[in-house]
């Protein structure tokens, strides 16, 4: 009886050994050794995240997820992940945490990219979320693309290079003696012209080589002098047109000098122009009052002298004697 109960005293014990040592080996699996600090992370896609995802800073394990709950953030669907890590690890304030797997098999971690940041994140606090590598999915996209690629682009393009060489075979078939007649009509036709176009050639030939030697001939040196000569002109005339406009030019300061001076003179002079002007305003006004009797005296003295010159006509001897000629109108 007491053999018995010791055997179940050392079953039971060793069953309590195991159940602790597999709770130990879980605790050690999943990071959760002792006291934790909380933090978040916001990510728009959490695929192959689950509840215990290991959480890694720079490789080293240090905590795991707790929990992943959706969110609305303006019609848009986000997921926020609640991570615990290792109490008092130090996580800069610049940490960014991106959902990634060190190999193709391995199973996916949220690894902590330590920042350089000299401030650290409190507990509670969210790190940045950067989006996932996931390169299966990158592969899944290209095959994506090459198969559209292949459906739009590629068999249409090798159905219209069917169709085409199909119809170059058929046209061939159908026509390929009339295109070799046709060749050769046209390989016929230049081989008559090609005389013809050579002889055309040599009379161009000779007519360049002909304007070669009249453009010799006028550009002797006797030409070349006389046109340097009359550059030589040319250049004169534009230096005494040049020494034209420099003359005018002093013309023009002078005829400005005058007309200053005359300003001057004027504006020096002003008040006795006015005067003058009133003067002479003056003297036309009594000239226009007694215009009308000093044109009768004109008058009559131009009668007084036409009557003179007549008498003298008459009678010269009136410019000796004094004595008017007989009048014989009573006779």
């Amino acid at each position: 009886m007491k053999s018995s109960k010791v055997n179940y005293v050392l079953v039971g014990s060793f069953v309590l050994a195991v159940i602790a040592g597999i709770i130990g080996a879980m605790a050690l699996l999943t990071g959760r050794t002792g006291a934790t600090d909380a933090y978040h992370i916001v990510y728009k896609n959490v695929s192959a995240v689950e509840f215990g995802t290991r959480v890694v800073f720079e490789g080293f394990p240090i905590g795991q997820v707790e929990e992943i709950t959706p969110i609305n953030d303006n019609g848009k669907i986000q997921f926020r992940v609640d991570v615990s890590v290792q109490k008092g690890w130090r996580i800069p304030s610049d940490t960014v945490a991106k959902i990634a797997a060190s190999g193709l098999l391995s199973a996916v971690t949220i690894s902590l990219a330590g920042g350089q940041a000299s401030e650290a994140l409190k507990p509670g606090a969210q790190i940045i979320g950067g989006e996932s590598a996931d390169v299966m999915a990158a592969v899944s996209d290209l095959a994506r693309d090459i198969s559209a690629l292949t459906e739009t682009d590629i068999k249409p393009l090798l159905a219209n290079m069917s169709r085409t060489v199909g119809g170059i075979g058929k046209l061939i078939d159908e026509q390929g003696d009339s295109l070799v007649k046709d060749l050769k009509n046209i390989t016929s036709d230049i081989s008559q012209r090609i005389p013809v176009i050579a002889d055309s050639i040599d009379v161009f030939t000779r007519r360049i080589n002909e304007s070669a030697v009249n453009l010799g001939r006028v550009l002797n040196n006797e030409n070349i002098n006389r046109f340097n000569g009359v550059l030589v002109a040319l250049e004169d005339s534009a230096l005494n047109f040049v020494q034209l406009t420099k003359d005018f030019e002093a013309t023009r300061r002078g005829v400005d000098q005058l007309v200053n001076n005359l300003n001057t003179v004027v504006s020096d002079n002003k008040l006795d122009v006015d005067r003058s002007i009133v003067d002479l305003r003056h003297s036309m006004e009594t000239v226009s009052r007694h215009i009308d009797a000093i044109n009768q005296n004109l008058e009559g003295a131009s009668r007084n002298m036409l009557e003179f010159s007549r008498q003298i006509r008459a009678n010269p001897g009136l410019l000796l004697s004094g004595q008017p000629a007989p009048d014989n109108s009573s006779r």
